[in-house]
Protein backbone atom coordinates (compact mmCIF):
# COMPACT_ATOMS: atom_id res chain seq x y z
CA UNK A 1 0.00 0.00 0.00
CA UNK A 2 1.24 3.38 -0.86
CA UNK A 3 1.43 6.25 1.36
CA UNK A 4 -1.20 7.77 -1.01
CA UNK A 5 -3.47 5.03 -0.47
CA UNK A 6 -3.35 4.50 3.11
CA UNK A 7 -4.26 8.44 3.14
CA UNK A 8 -7.17 7.76 0.94
CA UNK A 9 -8.31 5.21 3.52
CA UNK A 10 -7.19 6.93 6.88
CA UNK A 11 -9.85 10.03 5.25
CA UNK A 12 -12.29 7.07 5.03
CA UNK A 13 -11.83 6.23 8.32
CA UNK A 14 -11.48 9.78 10.30
CA UNK A 15 -14.49 11.11 8.43
CA UNK A 16 -16.90 8.76 9.84
CA UNK A 17 -19.62 10.58 12.07
CA UNK A 18 -18.54 8.71 15.60
CA UNK A 19 -14.87 9.20 15.19
CA UNK A 20 -15.91 13.09 13.81
CA UNK A 21 -17.79 13.39 17.01
CA UNK A 22 -15.11 11.83 19.10
CA UNK A 23 -11.88 13.58 17.41
CA UNK A 24 -14.33 16.97 18.70
CA UNK A 25 -14.97 15.88 22.21
CA UNK A 26 -11.55 15.09 22.35
CA UNK A 27 -10.06 18.02 21.25
CA UNK A 28 -12.22 20.16 23.70
CA UNK A 29 -11.52 18.46 26.62
CA UNK A 30 -7.84 18.71 25.87
CA UNK A 31 -8.11 22.57 25.14
CA UNK A 32 -10.28 22.59 28.69
CA UNK A 33 -7.75 20.28 30.83
CA UNK A 34 -5.02 22.49 29.85
CA UNK A 35 -6.37 25.98 29.96
CA UNK A 36 -6.77 24.15 34.03
CA UNK A 37 -3.69 24.56 35.81
CA UNK A 38 -3.30 21.49 37.64
CA UNK A 39 -5.06 18.92 35.96
CA UNK A 40 -3.15 17.88 32.54
CA UNK A 41 -3.19 15.54 29.49
CA UNK A 42 -2.02 13.11 32.03
CA UNK A 43 -4.67 12.90 34.02
CA UNK A 44 -7.35 13.44 31.49
CA UNK A 45 -6.07 10.74 29.90
CA UNK A 46 -6.30 8.26 32.29
CA UNK A 47 -9.91 9.70 33.37
CA UNK A 48 -11.25 9.11 29.97
CA UNK A 49 -9.27 5.26 29.38
CA UNK A 50 -12.13 3.27 31.21
CA UNK A 51 -14.69 5.43 28.72
CA UNK A 52 -12.86 3.74 25.78
CA UNK A 53 -14.18 0.21 27.15
CA UNK A 54 -17.59 1.27 25.30
CA UNK A 55 -16.86 2.85 22.25
CA UNK A 56 -14.99 1.58 18.96
CA UNK A 57 -11.47 0.99 19.17
CA UNK A 58 -10.67 3.70 16.11
CA UNK A 59 -13.21 6.27 17.81
CA UNK A 60 -11.50 5.98 21.67
CA UNK A 61 -7.74 6.47 19.98
CA UNK A 62 -9.10 9.45 18.00
CA UNK A 63 -10.31 11.12 20.90
CA UNK A 64 -7.28 10.25 23.45
CA UNK A 65 -4.84 11.60 20.92
CA UNK A 66 -6.93 14.72 20.42
CA UNK A 67 -6.56 14.89 24.00
CA UNK A 68 -3.57 14.92 24.02
CA UNK A 69 -2.69 17.39 21.31
CA UNK A 70 -5.20 19.68 22.49
CA UNK A 71 -3.53 20.28 25.75
CA UNK A 72 -0.94 21.61 24.09
CA UNK A 73 -3.14 24.58 22.31
CA UNK A 74 -4.83 25.36 25.99
CA UNK A 75 -1.68 25.18 27.89
CA UNK A 76 -0.56 28.36 26.78
CA UNK A 77 -3.84 30.37 27.85
CA UNK A 78 -2.80 30.08 31.64
CA UNK A 79 1.05 30.12 30.94
CA UNK A 80 -0.12 33.33 29.14
CA UNK A 81 -2.59 34.58 31.61
CA UNK A 82 -1.53 34.05 34.61
CA UNK A 83 1.93 33.04 34.66
CA UNK A 84 0.74 29.50 35.81
CA UNK A 85 1.51 26.72 33.31
CA UNK A 86 -1.30 24.40 32.03
CA UNK A 87 1.05 21.80 30.94
CA UNK A 88 4.78 21.06 31.64
CA UNK A 89 5.44 21.79 27.75
CA UNK A 90 3.82 25.33 28.04
CA UNK A 91 5.95 26.40 30.92
CA UNK A 92 8.57 27.79 28.86
CA UNK A 93 5.35 29.86 26.82
CA UNK A 94 5.50 31.98 30.15
CA UNK A 95 8.57 34.20 30.10
CA UNK A 96 7.74 36.42 27.31
CA UNK A 97 3.70 35.27 27.12
CA UNK A 98 3.28 36.84 30.50
CA UNK A 99 5.29 40.04 30.10
CA UNK A 100 3.16 40.80 26.69
CA UNK A 101 0.06 39.93 28.81
CA UNK A 102 1.44 42.96 31.46
CA UNK A 103 1.73 44.91 28.34
CA UNK A 104 -1.88 44.83 26.83
CA UNK A 105 -0.90 42.69 23.96
CA UNK A 106 -2.44 39.14 25.70
CA UNK A 107 -4.88 38.93 22.72
CA UNK A 108 -1.59 39.06 20.28
CA UNK A 109 0.30 36.41 22.48
CA UNK A 110 -2.54 34.03 22.43
CA UNK A 111 -3.01 34.20 18.69
CA UNK A 112 0.52 33.44 18.53
CA UNK A 113 0.23 30.69 20.22
CA UNK A 114 -2.98 29.25 18.26
CA UNK A 115 -1.29 29.87 15.10
CA UNK A 116 2.14 28.20 16.05
CA UNK A 117 0.45 25.21 17.68
CA UNK A 118 -1.79 24.69 14.20
CA UNK A 119 1.43 25.49 11.83
CA UNK A 120 3.85 23.37 14.19
CA UNK A 121 0.85 20.05 14.62
CA UNK A 122 0.48 19.58 10.90
CA UNK A 123 3.83 19.68 9.73
CA UNK A 124 4.56 17.44 12.53
CA UNK A 125 1.99 15.60 11.00
CA UNK A 126 3.64 15.38 7.66
CA UNK A 127 7.17 13.84 9.29
CA UNK A 128 5.05 11.40 11.17
CA UNK A 129 4.06 10.27 7.61
CA UNK A 130 7.49 10.65 6.06
CA UNK A 131 9.12 8.54 9.54
CA UNK A 132 6.40 5.91 9.70
CA UNK A 133 6.67 4.54 6.46
CA UNK A 134 10.38 4.71 6.65
CA UNK A 135 10.56 3.30 10.65
CA UNK A 136 7.91 0.61 9.59
CA UNK A 137 9.63 -0.82 7.09
CA UNK A 138 12.96 -0.49 8.25
CA UNK A 139 11.24 -2.36 11.62
CA UNK A 140 10.11 -5.38 9.99
CA UNK A 141 13.66 -7.05 9.94
CA UNK A 142 13.25 -6.84 13.78
CA UNK A 143 13.44 -9.50 15.99
CA UNK A 144 12.73 -10.76 19.94
CA UNK A 145 16.79 -9.70 20.33
CA UNK A 146 17.05 -6.47 18.70
CA UNK A 147 13.25 -5.34 20.54
CA UNK A 148 14.45 -6.08 23.98
CA UNK A 149 17.65 -4.20 23.26
CA UNK A 150 15.70 -1.06 22.07
CA UNK A 151 13.17 -1.22 24.80
CA UNK A 152 15.82 -1.77 27.20
CA UNK A 153 17.42 1.41 25.65
CA UNK A 154 14.55 3.59 25.37
CA UNK A 155 14.37 3.12 28.99
CA UNK A 156 17.51 3.92 29.85
CA UNK A 157 16.90 7.11 27.55
CA UNK A 158 13.94 8.35 29.41
CA UNK A 159 15.85 8.07 32.77
CA UNK A 160 18.73 10.03 31.79
CA UNK A 161 17.78 12.31 29.35
CA UNK A 162 15.95 15.51 30.60
CA UNK A 163 15.96 17.13 33.75
CA UNK A 164 16.11 15.62 37.50
CA UNK A 165 19.10 12.97 38.65
CA UNK A 166 19.70 9.55 36.49
CA UNK A 167 19.83 7.59 39.62
CA UNK A 168 16.77 8.29 40.55
CA UNK A 169 15.10 8.45 37.28
CA UNK A 170 17.06 4.98 36.83
CA UNK A 171 15.17 3.84 40.11
CA UNK A 172 11.77 4.65 39.03
CA UNK A 173 11.91 2.79 35.88
CA UNK A 174 13.60 -0.35 38.22
CA UNK A 175 9.90 -0.14 40.28
CA UNK A 176 7.75 0.72 36.86
CA UNK A 177 9.86 -3.22 35.62
CA UNK A 178 8.87 -4.82 38.48
CA UNK A 179 5.18 -3.60 39.24
CA UNK A 180 4.78 -4.74 35.57
CA UNK A 181 6.07 -8.17 37.09
CA UNK A 182 2.93 -8.61 39.72
CA UNK A 183 0.36 -10.74 38.61
CA UNK A 184 0.28 -14.56 37.09
CA UNK A 185 3.07 -15.84 35.23
CA UNK A 186 1.69 -16.63 31.59
CA UNK A 187 4.58 -18.99 30.71
CA UNK A 188 4.87 -20.76 34.07
CA UNK A 189 1.36 -19.73 36.31
CA UNK A 190 3.41 -18.82 39.19
CA UNK A 191 2.04 -16.20 40.96
CA UNK A 192 4.66 -12.81 41.16
CA UNK A 193 4.63 -10.17 44.26
CA UNK A 194 0.62 -11.23 44.82
CA UNK A 195 0.97 -11.93 48.19
CA UNK A 196 -2.19 -14.08 48.59
CA UNK A 197 -4.50 -11.43 46.90
CA UNK A 198 -6.60 -12.38 44.56
CA UNK A 199 -7.09 -9.20 42.94
CA UNK A 200 -3.74 -9.29 41.81
CA UNK A 201 -3.72 -12.41 40.03
CA UNK A 202 -4.34 -10.11 36.89
CA UNK A 203 -2.07 -7.97 37.92
CA UNK A 204 -2.25 -4.44 38.78
CA UNK A 205 -4.58 -2.34 36.56
CA UNK A 206 -3.05 -0.13 34.02
CA UNK A 207 -6.16 2.73 34.65
CA UNK A 208 -5.58 2.31 38.36
CA UNK A 209 -1.82 3.03 38.43
CA UNK A 210 -2.28 5.65 35.80
CA UNK A 211 -4.86 7.45 37.89
CA UNK A 212 -3.55 7.22 41.00
CA UNK A 213 0.00 8.54 40.00
CA UNK A 214 -1.43 11.33 37.74
CA UNK A 215 -5.18 11.96 38.77
CA UNK A 216 -5.27 11.76 42.45
CA UNK A 217 -1.35 12.91 43.37
CA UNK A 218 -1.88 16.10 41.18
CA UNK A 219 -4.98 16.99 43.11
CA UNK A 220 -3.23 16.43 46.24
CA UNK A 221 -0.33 18.31 45.06
CA UNK A 222 -2.74 21.60 43.51
CA UNK A 223 -4.73 21.47 46.86
CA UNK A 224 -2.81 24.36 48.21
CA UNK A 225 -2.14 26.22 45.28
CA UNK A 226 -5.82 26.15 44.40
CA UNK A 227 -5.85 30.70 45.41
CA UNK A 228 -5.04 32.22 42.47
CA UNK A 229 -3.66 35.71 41.87
CA UNK A 230 -6.30 37.61 40.85
CA UNK A 231 -8.70 37.09 37.84
CA UNK A 232 -7.43 36.76 34.44
CA UNK A 233 -7.56 39.94 31.72
CA UNK A 234 -10.49 40.23 29.59
CA UNK A 235 -9.47 39.07 26.03
CA UNK A 236 -11.98 40.20 22.82
CA UNK A 237 -11.50 38.67 19.22
CA UNK A 238 -9.99 42.10 17.96
CA UNK A 239 -6.95 42.32 20.51
CA UNK A 240 -6.37 38.98 18.70
CA UNK A 241 -5.09 40.85 15.42
CA UNK A 242 -1.56 40.91 15.04
CA UNK A 243 0.53 43.93 13.64
CA UNK A 244 2.23 43.22 10.52
CA UNK A 245 5.67 43.33 12.24
CA UNK A 246 4.44 40.45 14.48
CA UNK A 247 3.40 38.80 11.09
CA UNK A 248 6.90 39.04 9.35
CA UNK A 249 8.95 37.66 13.00
CA UNK A 250 6.63 34.36 13.46
CA UNK A 251 7.67 32.68 10.32
CA UNK A 252 11.41 32.28 10.89
CA UNK A 253 10.83 30.83 14.50
CA UNK A 254 7.96 28.54 13.95
CA UNK A 255 9.77 26.78 10.82
CA UNK A 256 12.82 26.07 13.21
CA UNK A 257 10.46 25.01 16.33
CA UNK A 258 8.80 22.61 14.03
CA UNK A 259 11.54 21.05 12.99
CA UNK A 260 13.35 20.74 16.20
CA UNK A 261 10.35 19.51 17.76
CA UNK A 262 9.34 16.88 15.02
CA UNK A 263 13.19 15.50 15.44
CA UNK A 264 13.03 15.17 19.05
CA UNK A 265 9.27 14.15 19.47
CA UNK A 266 10.24 11.13 17.60
CA UNK A 267 13.01 10.12 19.76
CA UNK A 268 11.78 7.77 22.83
CA UNK A 269 13.01 9.70 25.76
CA UNK A 270 13.05 12.85 24.72
CA UNK A 271 9.14 14.60 24.71
CA UNK A 272 7.60 17.71 23.97
CA UNK A 273 8.96 19.72 27.24
CA UNK A 274 12.11 19.58 26.17
CA UNK A 275 11.66 20.48 22.73
CA UNK A 276 9.81 23.99 23.71
CA UNK A 277 12.81 24.21 26.11
CA UNK A 278 15.42 23.88 23.05
CA UNK A 279 13.29 25.40 21.40
CA UNK A 280 13.37 28.62 23.23
CA UNK A 281 17.12 28.44 24.09
CA UNK A 282 17.60 28.28 20.15
CA UNK A 283 15.70 31.46 19.58
CA UNK A 284 17.46 33.23 22.20
CA UNK A 285 20.52 32.33 20.59
CA UNK A 286 19.74 32.99 16.65
CA UNK A 287 18.12 36.55 17.40
CA UNK A 288 19.84 39.56 16.95
CA UNK A 289 18.47 41.01 19.85
CA UNK A 290 18.29 38.34 22.74
CA UNK A 291 17.99 41.11 25.46
CA UNK A 292 14.40 41.54 24.42
CA UNK A 293 13.71 37.97 25.41
CA UNK A 294 11.84 37.43 28.69
CA UNK A 295 10.70 40.63 28.23
CA UNK A 296 7.77 40.12 25.77
CA UNK A 297 9.79 39.03 22.04
CA UNK A 298 7.28 37.42 20.14
CA UNK A 299 9.52 34.58 19.11
CA UNK A 300 9.83 33.53 22.25
CA UNK A 301 6.29 32.04 22.61
CA UNK A 302 6.60 31.09 18.54
CA UNK A 303 9.37 28.29 18.78
CA UNK A 304 8.67 26.46 21.79
CA UNK A 305 4.65 26.21 20.68
CA UNK A 306 5.26 25.20 17.51
CA UNK A 307 8.31 22.42 18.74
CA UNK A 308 6.19 21.30 21.60
CA UNK A 309 2.78 20.57 19.00
CA UNK A 310 5.32 19.22 16.82
CA UNK A 311 6.85 16.74 19.32
CA UNK A 312 3.54 15.23 20.32
CA UNK A 313 2.53 14.15 17.01
CA UNK A 314 5.96 12.52 16.22
CA UNK A 315 5.84 10.95 19.64
CA UNK A 316 3.51 8.81 18.08
CA UNK A 317 6.27 7.83 15.60
CA UNK A 318 8.15 5.18 17.41
CA UNK A 319 4.80 4.12 19.66
CA UNK A 320 2.66 3.35 16.32
CA UNK A 321 5.59 1.98 13.92
CA UNK A 322 8.10 0.08 16.81
CA UNK A 323 5.69 -0.04 19.91
CA UNK A 324 8.01 2.08 22.07
CA UNK A 325 6.65 4.59 23.74
CA UNK A 326 8.13 8.26 23.74
CA UNK A 327 6.83 9.51 26.58
CA UNK A 328 4.63 8.77 29.94
CA UNK A 329 1.84 9.88 28.13
CA UNK A 330 2.29 7.96 24.70
CA UNK A 331 3.00 4.65 27.53
CA UNK A 332 -0.86 5.67 28.63
CA UNK A 333 -1.84 5.37 24.32
CA UNK A 334 0.15 2.41 23.89
CA UNK A 335 -1.58 0.56 26.80
CA UNK A 336 -5.50 1.29 24.76
CA UNK A 337 -4.13 -0.27 22.18
CA UNK A 338 -3.24 -3.03 23.49
CA UNK A 339 -6.74 -3.11 25.71
CA UNK A 340 -8.35 -2.89 22.16
CA UNK A 341 -7.06 -6.22 21.11
CA UNK A 342 -4.28 -4.31 18.12
CA UNK A 343 -0.56 -4.78 18.98
CA UNK A 344 1.81 -1.60 17.73
CA UNK A 345 4.68 -2.38 15.94
CA UNK A 346 6.03 -2.45 12.32
CA UNK A 347 3.45 -5.23 11.35
CA UNK A 348 0.63 -2.92 12.22
CA UNK A 349 1.17 -1.01 8.43
CA UNK A 350 0.02 -4.30 7.19
CA UNK A 351 -2.41 -5.52 10.14
CA UNK A 352 -4.25 -2.26 11.08
CA UNK A 353 -3.62 0.02 8.05
CA UNK A 354 -7.26 1.84 8.73
CA UNK A 355 -6.61 2.60 12.10
CA UNK A 356 -3.11 3.52 11.66
CA UNK A 357 -3.71 6.25 8.84
CA UNK A 358 -6.83 6.90 10.08
CA UNK A 359 -5.31 7.72 13.29
CA UNK A 360 -2.85 10.12 11.31
CA UNK A 361 -5.77 12.11 9.15
CA UNK A 362 -7.52 12.73 12.40
CA UNK A 363 -4.54 14.97 13.80
CA UNK A 364 -5.22 16.88 10.74
CA UNK A 365 -8.75 17.00 11.32
CA UNK A 366 -8.62 17.88 14.95
CA UNK A 367 -5.93 20.11 14.58
CA UNK A 368 -8.68 22.11 12.62
CA UNK A 369 -11.34 21.70 15.21
CA UNK A 370 -8.74 23.19 17.41
CA UNK A 371 -8.08 26.38 15.28
CA UNK A 372 -11.32 27.04 14.00
CA UNK A 373 -12.66 26.72 17.82
CA UNK A 374 -10.32 27.98 19.91
CA UNK A 375 -9.81 31.68 18.20
CA UNK A 376 -13.60 32.59 18.62
CA UNK A 377 -14.13 30.67 22.33
CA UNK A 378 -11.17 32.48 23.97
CA UNK A 379 -13.45 34.36 26.16
CA UNK A 380 -14.92 30.77 27.46
CA UNK A 381 -11.65 29.95 28.58
CA UNK A 382 -10.56 33.15 30.09
CA UNK A 383 -13.84 32.58 31.90
CA UNK A 384 -12.87 29.42 33.29
CA UNK A 385 -9.92 30.04 34.58
CA UNK A 386 -12.06 31.98 36.61
CA UNK A 387 -13.40 29.23 38.87
CA UNK A 388 -11.42 28.32 42.19
CA UNK A 389 -9.81 25.36 42.25
CA UNK A 390 -11.35 24.49 45.35
CA UNK A 391 -14.72 23.60 43.50
CA UNK A 392 -12.84 21.68 41.15
CA UNK A 393 -11.11 18.88 42.50
CA UNK A 394 -13.75 17.15 44.70
CA UNK A 395 -15.73 16.70 41.35
CA UNK A 396 -12.09 15.34 39.55
CA UNK A 397 -12.01 12.98 42.74
CA UNK A 398 -15.26 11.63 42.24
CA UNK A 399 -14.88 10.69 38.35
CA UNK A 400 -11.37 8.88 39.30
CA UNK A 401 -13.41 6.37 41.44
CA UNK A 402 -16.13 6.06 39.29
CA UNK A 403 -13.74 5.43 36.10
CA UNK A 404 -11.49 2.67 38.37
CA UNK A 405 -14.69 1.39 39.77
CA UNK A 406 -16.39 0.95 35.96
CA UNK A 407 -13.61 -0.91 34.84
CA UNK A 408 -13.35 -4.14 36.70
CA UNK A 409 -16.22 -3.55 39.49
CA UNK A 410 -14.56 -3.74 42.17
CA UNK A 411 -13.48 -1.54 44.77
CA UNK A 412 -10.18 -3.08 45.25
CA UNK A 413 -9.33 -1.05 42.72
CA UNK A 414 -10.48 2.17 44.29
CA UNK A 415 -8.03 1.56 47.47
CA UNK A 416 -5.99 1.03 45.37
CA UNK A 417 -5.87 4.39 43.51
CA UNK A 418 -6.15 5.99 47.21
CA UNK A 419 -2.55 4.12 48.14
CA UNK A 420 -0.87 4.94 44.56
CA UNK A 421 -2.12 8.51 44.48
CA UNK A 422 -0.47 8.95 48.26
CA UNK A 423 2.60 7.47 47.27
CA UNK A 424 2.82 9.12 43.71
CA UNK A 425 2.46 12.66 45.69
CA UNK A 426 5.52 11.40 48.02
CA UNK A 427 7.32 10.55 44.90
CA UNK A 428 6.63 13.85 43.58
CA UNK A 429 7.99 15.41 46.32
CA UNK A 430 10.93 14.07 46.85
CA UNK A 431 11.54 14.85 43.06
CA UNK A 432 10.98 11.42 41.59
CA UNK A 433 9.42 10.83 38.36
CA UNK A 434 6.58 9.05 38.77
CA UNK A 435 5.89 9.20 34.31
CA UNK A 436 9.45 7.15 34.72
CA UNK A 437 7.47 4.54 36.72
CA UNK A 438 4.28 3.93 34.76
CA UNK A 439 7.11 3.87 31.36
CA UNK A 440 8.78 0.77 33.06
CA UNK A 441 5.24 -0.90 33.76
CA UNK A 442 4.08 -0.99 30.34
CA UNK A 443 7.09 -1.56 29.11
CA UNK A 444 7.90 -4.55 31.47
CA UNK A 445 5.93 -6.99 30.52
CA UNK A 446 7.46 -6.65 26.51
CA UNK A 447 11.22 -6.85 27.52
CA UNK A 448 9.84 -9.56 29.51
CA UNK A 449 8.06 -11.59 26.49
CA UNK A 450 10.68 -10.78 24.17
CA UNK A 451 13.63 -11.40 26.09
CA UNK A 452 12.22 -14.86 27.24
CA UNK A 453 11.42 -15.47 23.45
CA UNK A 454 15.00 -14.57 22.09
CA UNK A 455 16.47 -16.62 24.97
CA UNK A 456 14.46 -19.93 23.69
CA UNK A 457 15.72 -18.67 19.83
CA UNK A 458 19.43 -18.73 21.07
CA UNK A 459 19.00 -21.55 23.54
CA UNK A 460 20.04 -19.71 26.45
CA UNK A 461 23.58 -17.86 25.13
CA UNK A 462 22.98 -13.97 25.62
CA UNK A 463 25.34 -13.40 23.09
CA UNK A 464 22.57 -13.71 20.55
CA UNK A 465 22.68 -9.10 21.25
CA UNK A 466 26.00 -8.85 20.18
CA UNK A 467 25.99 -10.83 17.58
CA UNK A 468 23.35 -9.62 16.23
CA UNK A 469 24.41 -6.08 14.40
CA UNK A 470 21.21 -4.22 15.25
CA UNK A 471 20.95 -5.36 18.82
CA UNK A 472 24.78 -5.29 19.38
CA UNK A 473 24.36 -0.99 18.25
CA UNK A 474 21.35 -0.58 20.62
CA UNK A 475 23.22 -2.50 23.39
CA UNK A 476 26.58 0.37 22.33
CA UNK A 477 23.94 2.89 22.76
CA UNK A 478 22.61 2.05 26.39
CA UNK A 479 26.18 1.56 27.60
CA UNK A 480 26.88 5.51 26.16
CA UNK A 481 23.42 6.80 27.90
CA UNK A 482 24.72 5.44 30.66
CA UNK A 483 28.36 6.26 31.15
CA UNK A 484 27.13 10.22 30.07
CA UNK A 485 25.68 10.60 33.55
CA UNK A 486 28.85 9.56 35.46
CA UNK A 487 30.99 11.53 32.83
CA UNK A 488 29.05 14.78 33.86
CA UNK A 489 29.89 13.96 37.46
CA UNK A 490 33.73 13.24 37.28
CA UNK A 491 33.96 16.59 35.12
CA UNK A 492 31.86 18.58 37.86
CA UNK A 493 33.98 17.19 40.91
CA UNK A 494 37.02 18.35 39.35
CA UNK A 495 35.55 21.85 38.16
CA UNK A 496 34.31 21.81 41.96
CA UNK A 497 38.02 20.62 43.31
CA UNK A 498 39.80 23.26 40.97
Amino acid sequence: MTTLDGLAQGLEVALQPSVLIYSLLGAVLGTLVGVLPGIGAMAAITLLLPITYYISSQAALVMLAAVYYGAQYGGAVASILLRLPGTPQSAVTTLDGYPMAQQGRAGVALFTAMISSFAGSMLGIVMLVVLAGWLGQLATSFGAAEYTAMMVMGLVAASTIGEGRPAKSLAMVVLGLILGCVGTDVNSGAQRFTFGQVQLMDGINLVALAMGLFGLAEVIGNIRKAERDGPPPRVSLRQLVPARDDVRRLFAPITRGTLLGGFFGALPGTGSTISSFLSYAMERRVARRPERFGKGAIEGIAGPEAANNSASITAFVPTLTLGIPGDPIMALMLGALVIHGIQPGPMMLEANPGMFWGLVVSFGIGNLFLLVLNLPLIGIWVAMLRIPFRWLYPAIIVFVCLGVYSVRGSTFDIVMVAGIGAIGYALSVAAFSPALLLLGFVLGPLIETNLRRAMLISRGDPMIFLERPVACGFVIATLALLALPLVGMIRARRAARA
